[in-house]
């Protein structure tokens, strides 16, 4: 199995004050259109936004001779992957999209909390959801189900490229999360996103200051040559008052 490397606590910090919608467009401006897992809603609005570590799982479509209870005690299962998931980290679950076959439950899930898990995220189904809830553990999903996972799923493995809600993601990729869904930050660019996310999320609480005196958008979102200028003095004037 691949190791999950650890995210640094700085790394955490800067990225749970960079909104999922500002990461995306940092990311798009590199190219990269398809960040944003699909069907990952939060399971209790308003959590806290998470970052951390991919983890990942994967489900393909049920067949009759592996999905069954049995297959629960087998080495490789949900139980097992659970048992390897470092504290921290974000378990990323391919689920297909299935809609009918809740994935994990409360007991599945009160095991990642104790674990120290960060969140779960799916693009299927959890069961058990007032158990689930009660376990603490931050969830996306879409949507809740009765039936269990083994009705229409077929769990293959733990720490390998997945496909979550059309998003490619592996292992050690970063995920950030809020009310507006998973976002996957690729490992390779974490540094820059730790750098322009900030600054991002600088230059837009200063424009939406700026439409809050009842500024005009022209020039301004996005910022024009002029605009900017005036921006960037603004924020060096601002920087030397706090050192003053």
């Amino acid at each position: 199995m691949n190791t999950t490397l650890p995210l640094a606590a700085e790394a955490i910090e800067i990225l749970s004050r960079v909104a999922t919608a500002t990461l995306t467009t940092l990311l798009l401006k590199k190219g990269l259109r398809n960040v944003w897992l699909r069907g990952t809603r939060p399971l209790r609005p308003g959590q806290p936004r998470v970052v951390g570590r991919a983890f990942t799982l994967r489900f393909v479509p049920a067949r009759e001779d592996l999905a069954t209870p049995e297959s629960w005690a087998s080495p490789t299962s949900t139980r097992a992957a659970i048992e390897d998931m470092p504290a921290g980290c974000v378990a990323v679950v391919d689920a297909m999209g299935v809609q009918d076959a809740g994935i994990f439950g409360d007991i599945l899930c009160a095991r990642m909390a104790q674990r120290g898990v960060a969140a779960l995220v799916t693009d299927g189904v959890v069961r058990d959801v007032a158990g689930v809830l009660g376990t603490g553990l931050p969830v996306w999903c879409s949507g809740v189900a009765a039936p269990p996972s083994v009705a229409g799923l077929t769990f293959t493995g733990w720490q390998q490229p997945i496909a979550c809600g059309g998003v490619a993601v592996f292992p050690n990729d970063v995920i950030v999360i809020d009310d507006d869904g998973a976002v996957l930050i690729p490992a390779a660019l974490l540094d820059e996103m730790l750098v322009l996310g900030p600054e991002q999320e600088r230059e837009e609480a200063w424009i939406m200051d700026e439409v809050n005196r009842g500024a005009a958008l022209p020039g301004l979102y996005p910022m024009n040559a002029q605009t900017r200028a005036r921006y960037l003095a603004e924020h060096k004037l601002g920087g030397l008052r706090a050192i003053m």
